[in-house]
């Protein structure tokens, strides 16, 4: 790959709690399915010896050996947080002093997010100890990182029990991509999902379940995500070349697209989307993929 040209590489496609699921005793969770870490990206400027993650999953340590091993000279320059949940922002632990004893790591992060880490533990100890530098997100105002590169918050409807939820469009020299993880659904966004995917040349949308009947015996109201299959109706109106943007991350444990040889990831795959895969690298200069 080009290694001056700014790239976003998968790390990370499952939901927060990463497959195998704690816990899990069905088949979905054997060993012999894998592992699958939790989802994230990272922003990579290797021109400049610098790279950002969007979301501080669980897997967090295991993400940056990941990049260490893909971009060796590359330092983290900050993390951007989606939101509140557990698989989103949990990983700025190993910023502490028990781990790596970061130092004014800048922490993006929406008003009600900041306000959280703020003001409860442990979050707040890495803000006391100057492990991490909290630094204010406003909707719809982008980033500039340097290398014409760019990040923006956009609103998205969720579970907002104690931060907003975001999406977040990252602009390169010459493309622009959408990492979505997490929305509660399509109808509430104020963004017709068309138009974004008008805007962007690939977009990692939320995935976390194939069909609302995968979890028997839980409300999915409860856990509002819309499900592939409705994803793939709403899309199933646009152009090929408009479909083959979507990558669907945030896999839940039970989602059978996790499995390459499911009917249901053939579904997907016919359909002219794509499942993200960890290791896939996209180049924000010339719109090529490597690692797939």
């Amino acid at each position: 790959m080009p290694l001056g040209h700014p790239q976003l590489l998968v790390l990370g496609i499952a939901q927060d709690a990463g497959h195998p699921q704690p816990g899990c005793r069905q088949a979905c969770c054997a060993p012999e399915r894998g592992r699958h870490l939790p989802c994230s990206l990272a922003l990579i400027d290797a021109a400049h010896e610098s790279f950002w993650l969007l979301d501080a999953s669980p897997a967090l340590g295991d993400q940056l050996t990941r990049v260490r091993q893909t971009f060796p000279r590359a330092r983290l320059r900050g993390i951007f947080l989606t939101h509140a949940h557990l698989g989103h922002y949990t990983g700025l632990l190993w910023l502490g002093r028990e781990a790596m004893a970061s130092e004014a790591v800048p922490v993006y992060a929406m008003p009600r997010m900041e306000g959280f880490l703020r003001a409860h533990a442990p979050w707040e100890q890495l803000v006391r100890l100057g492990n991490v530098r909290l630094v204010r997100l406003q909707a719809d105002q982008p980033v500039e990182l340097g290398s014409a590169l760019l990040v923006t918050p956009w609103l998205v409807p969720h579970r907002d029990e104690y931060s907003e939820t975001v999406a977040f469009c990252v602009r390169g020299p010459a493309a622009q991509a959408l990492y979505l993880p997490d929305i509660d659904s399509w109808q509430d966004w104020q963004r017709p999902l068309c138009e974004v995917l008008a805007q962007v040349d690939v977009a990692w949308l939320d995935g976390t379940f194939y069909a609302d009947t995968e979890l028997p015996g839980r409300d999915p109201s409860c856990i509002p995500h819309p499900p592939i299959k409705t994803s793939l109706g709403l899309l199933a109106g646009l152009s090929a070349e408009e479909r083959a943007k979507v990558r669907f991350i945030h896999l839940n444990h039970s989602n059978p697209v996790l499995w390459p040889s499911s009917p249901e990831r053939q579904l997907v795959l016919r359909a002219g989307c794509q499942v993200a895969r960890a290791g896939a690298c996209f180049d924000l200069q010339t719109r090529s993929w490597s690692g797939i």
